[in-house]
């Protein structure tokens, strides 16, 4: 069993041999160590492996000895002002009081100014609130002491508690439980760690990230705007397609009175795309709701509950049935795709459906070639050829082919990056930047999706990719 503790080291010599010795005697092995004195200046994040019932042994440990701290969201940074004599030892006394309230300096500086006073600005970490008051009485008998209002600084004066504020202030708008903002908090470190290795600077990852999370917040309610587009295809069939600005594309394909969905965009969307449905399917609450996705990303696979019976690949399947089982998904065996799949499941209260929903489609086998034929997918009188990739974006990944009608769906083996709206442009920056690569084998990708084109017949093509615009090719 793995678990991340994330600790409070003290500010001392042997604080994390400390940690290692209380992991060491219990058996447990630690397998990451992550910090960073320039983003946070006391956190430690700490994976270890072990059993369950060491695990919680470690943390009643770490706990004793105020390693954990459950507390956070009662902490704050306090920025005061002390004016004191310029003379040696002025500041001794602040110190002892400071010590005597048991508070934490997290910033401190001073600067002499011409006069016989210096002015010394001091960050206090503070756990109870009641207590500054009081401390800031006892203060004055000392000196003149001023509040500084500590969000309107003209600079950070602390980042000794920075992960638990920048995750917060992802979170405030996304209206996620206690869980995933832990989630976000382990993650983002993770993110910036492994990105940290390859030469990305840690504040470019937390600007990605907090830029990503906004703009899913920007997006909801009414500002969400979607482009919606209809397209024949015969006399009983036709195509809805739902760009939405952050998130997988959706279509919905009409023949007769069916419906088929084929992928269903992010879980954090579900009222306002639930709208949307109502609206082109009157009777959508009473009807058979069917699905069919052609990868199982979180972008793709996030309203999938809402459904009755969903389609998928067999390993599209057995890995939505790992995420049901609390496991890692195919995404998260990849450790550099894994903190970016984490973040976005934790942002868009991601959960998966039940595989006892999912009906598998095509030939369970290994596949040796970029593109390779599986089986067949009927619906309505429209009639696809399925085949599935090695899994250049992911494995599991499928396209579906009407050779009749000149219909394919490609997922994101193929998305029209020269038709996007602007939100979706800017949507599609940043998971490039925190995955290092929206493939698991960029190159594979080509090659699958140059087998994609040439699989294509003579004639007009219509060509519904994972994201952006349809698109026309003529054969």
């Amino acid at each position: 069993m793995n678990k991340t503790f994330v600790t409070k080291m003290p500010n001392h010599i042997g604080a994390f041999l400390k940690a290692s010795r209380c992991f060491a005697s219990l058996g447990i092995n630690i397998t990451r160590v992550s910090y960073n004195k320039a983003v946070d200046s006391h956190m430690l994040f700490i994976d270890a492996e072990g059993t369950p019932e060491q695990l919680s042994k470690a943390t009643e440990e770490l706990t004793a000895i105020g390693y954990l701290q459950c507390d956070e969201e009662d902490r704050s940074v306090v920025l005061l002002e002390f004016k004191l004599k310029d003379e040696p030892g002025s500041v001794t006394s602040v110190l002892e009081l400071i010590s005597a309230y048991n508070f934490n300096i997290s910033y401190i500086s001073s600067q002499e100014n011409g006069t016989e006073y210096q002015l010394f600005k001091m960050g206090l970490i503070v756990d109870k609130q009641d207590r500054i008051k009081e401390f800031i009485e006892e203060a004055k008998k000392l000196c003149d002491v001023r509040l500084i209002d500590y969000n309107h600084a003209d600079k950070i004066y602390d980042n000794s508690i920075f992960y638990h504020t920048f995750v917060d202030e992802l979170s405030s708008s996304m209206e996620i439980s206690p869980d995933s903002k832990n989630e976000l908090l382990i993650n983002t470190n993770l993110a910036m760690q492994i990105l940290d290795e390859t030469g990305v600077s840690p504040y470019r990852t937390f600007d990605s990230i907090s830029r990503f999370a906004e703009l899913l917040a920007l997006s909801r309610k009414s500002s969400f705007e979607p482009r919606i587009s209809e397209h024949k295809i015969s006399d009983d069939t036709a195509i809805t397609l739902i760009e939405p600005p952050c998130g997988s594309n959706t279509a919905i394909i009409r023949s007769g009175n069916e419906y088929l969905f084929i992928d269903t965009g992010y879980a954090c969307y579900q009222e306002e795309m639930l709208e949307i449905f109502k609206k082109l399917i009157p009777d959508f609450d009473t009807v058979r709701k069917s699905a069919l996705i052609t990868h199982a990303d979180v972008d793709h696979c996030g309203l999938l509950p809402l459904f009755d019976e969903v389609y998928a690949s067999a390993k599209s399947a057995a890995c939505i049935r790992l995420e049901y089982e609390g496991k890692d998904g195919y995404r998260e065996v990849n450790p550099l795709h894994k903190p970016y799949v984490r973040i976005c499941k934790a942002l868009t209260s991601y959960t998966p459906v039940s595989p006892e929903k999912i009906t598998v489609i095509g030939d369970d086998r290994q596949i040796r070639h970029p593109l390779e034929q599986t089986g067949f997918f009927d619906f309505g009188d429209l009639h696809f050829e399925l085949y599935e990739g090695r899994g250049g974006h992911l494995k599991g990944e499928t396209v579906l082919l009407d050779y009749e009608h000149h219909i394919a769906f490609t997922g994101d083996i193929f998305v029209n990056l020269k038709d996007m709206t602007p939100r979706q442009l800017q949507y599609n920056t940043y998971a490039p930047i925190l995955m290092t690569s929206v493939d698991t084998d960029k190159e594979l990708c080509t090659e699958e999706r140059q087998a994609l084109f040439q699989r294509l017949g003579t004639g007009s093509w219509q060509i519904f990719g994972g994201h952006g615009g349809k698109k026309e090719y003529n054969v």
